[in-house]
């Protein structure tokens, strides 16, 4: 018989090889898991990753971080008041050509660009005079993108600043002003300018130092300026120079060509007065209230009236010198900016609603206007026509300077001679289109109103025979003129 098979040992073995390959799959099965765990980990890590990069506005709002900076504040506060200027002007290439050659001297059209800033719902702006100078078409372009046009109102060129109104249907917002008085060597500053044509870029720096002087040429500086060293460029000309609370503390004006972090800014006080002051100047010429006021530069100064003329409309209505204007229509008054500004567009003959404070208590009134003694006043281009024979329009400071400089000369300004009447007494001393016009009888001429004044001296209307200068193609000739009584002139 076939002996029976032996089956233990080789179970015992079995079960044995058995076990280690158990303990083995057992480890090998924990790796496994454990890898698994580690993966699944990796993935939702990167889950949690790719989720990190969604808007974070559900869990963390940008304003709770760090990164709103006080000066992320002060530029989003000031930046809807700032807009960007634009627009070509013609100039002659040479100084010959603006003393009327025709060789060489031809017309070419300049782009120009620079910034400004809206003190007046309304639309008025400040800028730098260079900015606008002998722009026919100002083109604005608003913080919204709206592209628009704009006049120049006021200009002072000496002090490099001009007003201009944009044509705007709504109100715009205006900067936040702060004072020039109190500013303090290393605080930190903004900048905000259409710099080489990219709209509203920001730069930031401190101030490194006030009260400079910069001299341009030999007919203009600037005085008493605040040198910074935020990024200044071209473009940036008339834009604002902030405080770190996003308040206007000066005007972008000038950069020191080839200096690093060397730029210049008017002092906001120095800007509102000298603005007021063109504001009013303006303001004269359209229209008159039979008031003079006092008041400070700076928001919250106030103003007050100082004189009252005895026949105005102002003095039958009740005002008195030392009443406190605190209110022009529906805009509040808080210093002469204020209320030069609420004049603007006031029509002669209109009566203007104003409140004031005398002795504690508020009065109502209503004052009339009456058209200006300038505005009744014979256009000074009409006189100048029918006196001389001549049309003309001031030279631009700028244009002047250069032409200075070809000549060696120092000569403050000039009228330009756009047309010459035949038979004249200009076209008899041979008088051409092109000419400058330096001077009459020992009175320089650099505006149409310093030739009104001439023309209009009791002197003159006696028909002296009178000198007068001119520059053409860079030589200063001299003639003189026939004047007669302006009666026995025939206009045209």
């Amino acid at each position: 018989m076939r002996p029976p098979i032996q089956l233990a040992p080789t179970n015992r073995r079995f079960r044995k090889t058995t076990t280690q390959w158990l303990h083995r799959i057992a480890k090998v099965g924990f790796a496994l898991s454990m890898m698994t765990a580690i993966d699944a980990s990796s993935v939702s890590a990167q889950v949690a990753s790719l989720t990190s990069f969604e808007p974070a506005t559900a869990s963390r709002r940008v304003t709770d971080s760090r990164r709103e900076t006080p000066t992320v504040l002060a530029v989003r506060r000031a930046s809807p008041s700032v807009v960007n200027l634009h627009g070509q002007k013609t100039i002659r290439s040479t100084a010959a050509g603006l003393a009327g050659a025709t060789d060489g001297g031809g017309f070419r059209q300049v782009n120009g660009m620079g910034t400004g800033v809206v003190i007046d719902p309304r639309g008025y702006v400040i800028t730098n005079y260079h900015v606008v100078e002998d722009v026919d078409n100002i083109r604005v372009t608003l913080h919204d993108g709206t592209v628009t046009s704009a006049e120049l109102i006021a200009a002072r060129p000496r002090n490099d600043l001009a007003l201009v109104k944009v044509d705007v249907e709504s109100d715009l917002p205006t900067v936040p002003r702060g004072t020039s008085s109190d500013l303090m060597v290393g605080e930190s500053v903004i900048a905000i300018g259409n710099a080489y044509g990219y709209v509203h870029t920001c730069t930031q720096g401190i101030i490194s130092a006030l009260h400079r002087d910069v001299p341009v040429n030999d007919t203009q500086d600037y005085e008493d300026l605040i040198q910074i060293s935020a990024g200044i460029n071209p473009g940036n000309s008339g834009g604002p120079l902030l405080n770190i609370d996003g308040e206007i503390i000066g005007v972008n004006v000038a950069v020191r060509v080839g200096a690093q972090q060397i730029a210049f800014a008017i002092p906001i006080d120095q800007v509102v007065e000298i603005v007021t002051s063109m504001i009013d100047e303006h303001n004269a010429e359209r229209l008159d209230t039979g008031l003079r006021t006092n008041g400070g530069p700076r928001d919250g100064d106030g103003i007050t009236i100082a004189h009252v003329s005895a026949s105005s409309p102002a003095a039958r209505e009740g005002l008195k010198p030392g009443d406190r204007v605190v209110r022009v229509g529906s805009r509040p008054v808080d210093d002469r900016l204020d209320f030069s500004l609420a004049l603007l567009q006031m029509r002669p003959g209109q009566r203007i609603p104003i409140a004031v404070e005398r002795d504690g208590s508020t009065l109502e009134l209503a004052v009339a206007t009456t058209p200006s003694k300038a505005s009744d006043a014979d256009n000074p281009s009409d006189t100048a026509w029918a006196v001389l024979g001549i049309r003309a329009k001031p030279v631009s400071q700028s244009t002047m300077n250069r032409l200075n400089s070809r000549m060696r000369t120092p000569y403050r300004g000039g009228l330009y001679i756009t047309s010459v009447r035949p038979g004249s007494a200009a076209a008899e001393q041979g008088i051409q289109v092109g000419d400058v016009l330096l001077g009459i009888h020992g009175w320089q001429t650099a505006s149409i109103g310093d030739l009104a004044g001439i023309l209009d001296h009791p002197d003159m209307k006696k028909g002296p025979r009178a000198k007068f200068y001119i520059v053409r193609r860079e030589q200063t000739l001299y003639g003189h003129f026939q004047l007669a009584s302006r009666d026995e002139n025939i206009r045209h």
